[in-house]
């Protein structure tokens, strides 16, 4: 289905987003405000969720479980004379100097003031009644109105966390990542956590990890292969499977030729072979009183592992890096380019049948797009089909694997060859006046390869998403695909 419209919303226009739901709801259910945002916060914002409990659970029992008693629920609710004792200070107060919540519950304005006081310096977005064991909320309007008397920096304190709220427990609004930021949070529609959106600051990223987009690799990869490709495992990989220990000093050697024995700069003798500390006597074959023929313990088998390793992990980062830095390339040299080629098309006044250009900028962004899922499908295989304990299969299911492996390397394979051809294509110049047949040509094979490459790519999400990754022991997500790129995020308006 379509997704819905994906709204960029700014810290001027984020209390008209809130108030916005809030509306929805207190008109839905016919509530004051504090009781609205409390379903809402209970609810993480999912206006879907309440609809979904209204219609299960009944109305009493939503509110009763989100900790809402209703004003005309409560029997009673009057002061019972002029003068009252507060049940916390003890002292005697006029009416005008206590207040009432809804569930009933009264007391002074001053220890009311110090109870606000207390919860918003302990960062508290919901305040709950002094009552003992009393889940109620208090009114927004009473907290702010005694605040605002004694502590303003308090209830100004208090409307800011009421604002955030609206971010930190909703689960449809995510801060823009940009750095610096740009000052945006981008809101998507209900139960649509898994996807790629577009700021319009032009930061695409994915909206359940907030890191750069990054499909068809589900999130828990891409976190995996950040850390791998960031920190320091390859190098010890690396260091594992082309090094020795010295046996004195355990620092890393490394041979260049030579014999088998080795010394290291602390004066140790070593044989190469094991890595077994020795004597200095020795000719090219042997080292005097030392044997390690025998050798098939497990540092041995540690050492080919290691190699093995650091072997297919090469395999799929350079994979992965040659398609990234094609990518940049073709954004910034061949796309600069394809704007000319556009300009030049558009000028031509008298070949009206090739001056329409708006083939290259399409084809142009579909080799983008293309070219980013083909890097970081190679991501994915890593750790898809490799022996990662993070990322285990059913047992029942690894029959199942190698069908689904080739099916997708067919699908990948395919679409590396294509997203080649429609670059060559895109990369070809025309002379001061392009000859007709020539670009009719280029426009023909470019059009019919962009929606090829854009077939292919569709095919290894659905791959992924309905024969690989429900394979998996820990379920994964993947956002869906969009040959256009990430969902661009419109300024929100009220």
């Amino acid at each position: 289905k379509p997704p819905a419209q994906r709204q960029a919303i700014t810290q001027e226009s984020l209390s008209t987003a809130q108030q916005q739901d809030l509306s929805m709801v207190m008109n839905l259910l016919n509530v004051k405000q504090h009781n609205a945002r409390a379903l809402l916060i209970h609810h993480r914002w999912k206006i879907d969720c309440i609809y979904d409990h209204l219609d299960r659970k009944g109305r009493d029992r939503m509110f009763r479980e989100a900790g809402i008693v209703l004003q005309e629920n409560i029997n009673g609710k009057a002061l019972p004379s002029r003068v009252v004792n507060c049940m916390v200070c003890f002292d005697e107060f006029s009416v005008g100097a206590v207040s009432i919540m809804e569930c009933g519950h009264y007391f002074c304005n001053d220890c009311w003031t110090e109870h606000f006081k207390a919860s918003v310096d302990s960062g508290k977005k919901q305040i709950r009644c002094m009552g003992v064991k009393c889940p109620v909320v208090c009114d927004e309007a009473v907290v702010q109105q005694l605040l605002a008397g004694k502590y303003p920096d308090a209830a100004r304190r208090f409307d800011r966390f009421l604002l955030e709220s609206y971010l930190e427990n909703n689960e449809s609004v995510k801060w823009c990542p940009s750095v610096p930021h740009c000052g945006r949070a981008i809101r998507v529609g209900a139960g649509e956590r898994y996807t790629e959106v577009e700021c319009p600051c032009g930061l695409g990223f994915c909206f359940a990890c907030a890191a750069a987009a990054h499909s068809p690799c589900p999130c828990t990869m891409w976190d995996m292969w950040e850390v791998k490709c960031n920190g320091e495992s390859e190098t010890v990989n690396w260091i594992l499977a082309n090094t020795k220990s010295c046996p004195k000093c355990f620092k890393p050697i490394v041979k260049d030729g030579g014999c088998n024995l080795v010394t290291c700069k602390c004066g140790q003798h070593l044989c190469w072979k094991c890595g077994g500390a020795t004597g200095f006597a020795h000719n090219w074959d042997s080292i005097d009183g030392h044997s390690c023929n025998r050798f098939v313990g497990e540092e041995k088998k540690k050492v080919d592992n290691a190699k093995r390793n650091l072997h297919r992990y090469t395999h799929y980062y350079d994979r992965f890096k040659i398609h990234g830095d094609s990518h940049k390339l073709e954004h910034d040299m061949l796309g600069p380019a394809i704007d000319e080629r556009v300009k030049v098309l558009e000028a031509l006044r008298d070949q009206s049948l090739i001056q329409d250009a708006s083939w290259l900028t399409e084809a142009h962004r579909g080799l983008l797009q293309s070219r980013q899922v083909l890097s970081r499908s190679y991501v994915f295989a890593y750790y898809m089909f490799g022996d990662d304990d993070k990322v285990r299969t059913w047992p029942a299911n690894r029959h199942s694997l190698p069908i689904a492996q080739g099916l997708f390397e067919n699908y990948q394979e395919e679409l590396e060859s294509n997203v080649e051809r429609l670059s060559k294509v895109l990369a070809t110049e025309y002379g001061p006046v392009p000859d007709e047949d020539d670009v009719r040509r280029d426009k023909q094979n470019a059009m019919n390869l962009t929606k090829i490459v854009q077939t292919r790519c569709g095919e290894i999400y659905k791959c992924i998403q309905d024969e690989l990754l429900p394979l998996l022991l820990d379920p994964m997500i993947i956002a869906a695909y969009r040959p256009r790129g990430p969902d661009k995020a419109k300024e929100f308006t009220a």
